[in-house]
């Protein structure tokens, strides 16, 4: 991609153009976790077992990661403006589509609908970053992405919360719907445009059948794709069972956010600390402290469950550590992804996208199919997704 003149990945970007990109880059993070309070009631609303409710996540997942794979290519080769655009109005309509659902087939048909526009915004606003930002900086702003996102599930689950129970789960969607209007406004007039690079001769299809195949030879950028992937997992594996093991807990859907919050709280906390030492300390030794915090909180969480203890900031507090170590890992990855090859950013970011959208679908799934009467359970999934993880860093660090 060739950037606009006056955009370069230099420093002196507008703020505005990068809260622009952030924004753009959270809503589908807050598409997918708006409604989470609220799965916790879907069952009963709509008689339908609770591993059908969980598809609502992973439906949307699963879109929300596969789209990221035709989104990349497709604004490599025409622009990036374009492309977020469209994604925008699906994910607009979708969000109609969803409110006015009656039973769970059409709600799930919805989030599926949902998640594949919201794609979008996700690998479009990554590639941007490539497209505008250059070295250490754009680690830097990997990492406020990072704080970015990190946002979004506290805030989305404290203010659906409150909207389920004050307004109903549907006005949820409306607000969605609402913000998705307002970024397509914001896209038009705040993204600069981005030339897209000269397109490869022969069928498009083609070309990106090439592009992934040429990523797919490169075993460094495959090991950040699979530090990343694990990682997702292990979170949204949290996301989609904390609210059933904390309803056996006596928290409710307007109380289950300030839970949740403890690992994005911490993870922005690390994010910020990336920001920080990433040109100190290197990508690798920033890395291993992540892996190695993760790894802290999981083992404590389940200890205390195993050793009885059975409250909810018995899961809260010791994932404080994994969430800091999320936002030490996730940006050096992140930013690895898309500079292993800088021409192909845009398919890079989609590959790496959807295989965190994947692996998280599978986690908030695998959820669904075993029982939370305490956090155990919960512990041990979360733990094997993370010691995945640490196998990949393992075998980068050693390359």
């Amino acid at each position: 991609m060739r950037a606009v003149p006056g955009i370069p990945g230099q420093a002196g970007h507008s703020p505005w153009l990068i809260a622009n990109l952030l924004a753009q880059i959270s809503f589908g993070l807050l598409a997918m976790t708006l409604c989470l309070p609220s799965m916790q009631e879907w069952g009963a609303i709509f008689d339908t077992r609770q591993a059908d409710v969980q598809l609502t996540f992973s439906g949307y997942v699963v879109a929300y990661g596969a789209l990221q794979l035709v989104y990349g290519p497709l604004s490599d080769r025409h622009g990036r403006k374009p492309i977020l655009m469209i994604g925008l109005v699906v994910a607009g309509l979708a969000s109609v589509m969803a409110a006015l659902a009656s039973d769970i087939a059409t709600l799930t048909a919805a989030r599926v609908l949902q998640g594949a526009g919201s794609a979008a915004s996700m690998v479009v606003g990554r590639s941007m970053v490539q497209d505008l930002f250059t070295g250490a900086q754009r680690t830097r702003v990997m990492a406020y992405i990072g704080m970015a996102l990190g946002m979004c599930p506290p805030l989305a689950t404290l203010i659906g919360g409150q909207i389920h129970v004050r307004l109903g789960w549907q006005t949820n969607f409306v607000l969605l719907a609402v913000l998705a209007l307002l970024l397509l406004a914001a896209a038009w007039l705040g993204l600069p445009r981005v030339a897209p690079a000269a397109p490869a001769p022969g069928h498009w299809l083609r070309a990106m059948l090439n592009a992934y195949a040429r990523l797919l030879r490169e075993p460094r950028f495959l090991l950040y794709v699979a530090i990343l992937a694990a990682t997702t997992a292990t979170f949204y594996a949290f996301l989609a069972g904390a609210p059933i093991v904390l309803k056996g807990y006596g928290i409710g859907p307007d109380g289950i956010g300030w839970f949740i919050m403890a690992v994005p709280v911490s993870y922005i906390l690390g994010n910020f600390m990336t920001s920080r030492l990433i040109q100190q300390m290197g990508e690798s030794r920033v890395m291993a402290w992540g892996q190695a915090l993760t790894v802290a909180g999981l083992l404590i969480m389940l200890a205390l469950a195993l050793g009885g203890v059975q409250t909810a900031l018995a899961v809260a507090l010791p994932l404080l550590l994994l969430g800091l170590g999320h936002g030490l890992i996730n940006p050096p990855a992140l930013a690895g992804t898309v500079s292993v090859l800088p021409a192909l950013a845009g398919s890079a970011a989609a590959v790496a996208g959807l295989m965190q959208q994947l692996t998280g679908a599978t986690g908030g799934y695998l959820v669904g199919l075993v029982p939370h009467e305490g956090a155990v359970n919960l512990g041990w999934m979360m733990l094997a997704f993370t010691l995945l993880a640490v196998a990949a860093q393992w075998a980068l660090r050693h390359r």
